[in-house]
């Protein structure tokens, strides 16, 4: 057998019908091999296909012509909605200005209209008022000069004072912003930032000679120092020569912890090991040493509680705790804060 539409070959029966594979035609008899039989069928296939899609088509025009309509009727609504409330507009306007052109017409006609004075004779009971009525008030010419004279002063005044007050007004508003601005840098240098500038090289080259930096008084109030943080504090032997001078400016200085509390550090040929509370000792990484190859033995060092052994990136041009007199550490309270970033040449992270 051999379907009437594609010729296919790949037939199968289902539910009474024959099925092609190939193409999807679906036939109730079986397909023959007679050809015209075949021709017609296809056909009349086609023809019901293309009537079916001819109907849909015409389905859909009808119904854009119908949407197209209510959109026009709607379009056409709201139109005669616009025109209705403009007409509404103008009316109001032209209603009261021809009530206004009738009220002042009847004002003028009163004005012009001639008014009737009743003369009273002498010895008539209002003859003396209407006389007291005709003859005009006059006053002192010292009394009015004087008065005019007190009124130009009293605004002279009014005026000087007008203008010492904007002018006070002008200065307080220009100076106001700054006096703020000022005092919240004040605050901010005093309480939560630390702003310095490093003169040597001993951080080279995490920091260089002659960078600003900035760092958070704020930082340690959440959390502990923690090893490798980079810290501004004072200088341990500047505070123990003049600590019965207040007067003194004290040194500070910049530099990386190493060693934490209740922890022993020992330099062996330039290369730093740390030996915890437990006794596991572990060698510190060094890959922020770049501008030298450390050398020399230091140490043992036992860090107090409450107290941090820090060394400079430079680590054979830095004064550290390896060479302070009075101590070899820096106690928790000499701590200023953690540095976070260089601003000046360049703006970067320090770490």
């Amino acid at each position: 057998m051999k379907c009437k539409i594609c010729g296919s070959e790949n037939i199968f029966e289902e539910n009474g019908q024959f099925v092609c594979k190939s193409c999807g035609a679906k036939f109730f008899e079986a397909p023959t091999d007679d050809a015209e039989a075949v021709i017609k069928e296809a056909q009349e296939a086609i023809e019901a296909r293309e009537a079916e899609k001819a109907a849909k088509a015409a389905e859909e025009a009808k119904a854009a012509e119908e949407a197209e309509a209510a959109l026009r009727a709607e379009e056409a609504r709201i139109a005669e909605q616009v025109l209705s409330e403009a007409e509404n507009e103008n009316s109001e306007p032209e209603e009261a200005a021809r009530e206004a052109a009738e009220e002042t017409e009847a004002e003028e006609a009163a004005e012009e209209a001639p008014q009737e004075v009743k003369i009273f004779e002498k010895g008539e009971p209002l003859y003396e008022a209407q006389k007291m009525a005709d003859e005009p008030l006059e006053e002192p010419a010292d009394e009015a000069e004087g008065a005019e004279a007190e009124t130009a002063e009293e605004a002279d005044e009014e005026g000087d004072g007008k203008k010492k007050k904007s002018a006070m007004r002008e200065v307080l508003d220009f100076c106001l912003p700054i006096i703020i601005a000022l005092i919240v840098a004040m605050l901010l240098k005093t309480f939560v930032f630390a702003n310095a500038q490093v003169p040597t090289g001993s951080m080279l080259n995490t920091i260089q000679e002659g960078d600003r930096i900035i760092a958070s008084r704020i930082e340690y109030n959440f959390h502990e120092p923690e090893r490798y943080d980079i810290i501004i504090f004072k200088n341990p032997d500047d505070v123990a020569a003049h600590k019965d001078d207040p007067s003194h400016k004290v040194q500070f200085f910049v530099k990386r912890i190493i060693g934490l509390p209740g922890e022993t550090v020992e330099i062996v040929n330039g290369v730093v090991y740390v030996t915890d509370k437990d006794g596991k000792s572990e060698q510190l990484k060094d890959d922020f040493v770049t501008a030298c190859t450390p050398t020399g033995n230091y140490g043992p060092y036992e860090v107090p509680e409450g107290s941090y052994f820090v060394m400079g990136d430079n680590r054979e041009n830095s004064v550290d705790s390896r060479f302070w007199t009075t101590t070899n550490y820096v106690d928790k309270n000499l701590i200023i804060g953690k540095v976070k970033f260089s601003y000046y040449p360049s703006v970067h992270k320090l770490e």
